[in-house]
């Protein structure tokens, strides 16, 4: 099962981050579904930051710099899959 917890606002090629806004929850560890007109992949989270500071976990509202495995577009949705 798959929760939208947010959506791509930016993303930063040479060094693979993607920032995104938050409608949910997302801790270190979880895995994530990102998808869009041209992106379809899933992976584990394995790095956030805001303001430059490693943070373990956030929340709704926040905006976060997440490392991507590959290319992200603005407008992407991003969904936390939930094994159940």
């Amino acid at each position: 099962m798959e929760t939208q917890i947010g959506q791509i606002t930016h993303y930063y090629s040479r060094i693979g981050v993607a920032v995104l806004v938050l409608t949910g929850e997302l801790t270190i560890g979880e895995t994530i579904h990102i998808l869009g007109h041209t992106t379809d992949i899933n992976q584990q989270v394995t790095s956030m930051e805001i303001e430059h500071n490693q943070v373990q976990s956030v929340g709704p509202g926040m905006d976060v710099a997440l490392k991507v495995t590959v290319p992200v577009r603005s407008g992407d949705f991003v969904y936390k899959v939930v094994e159940g």
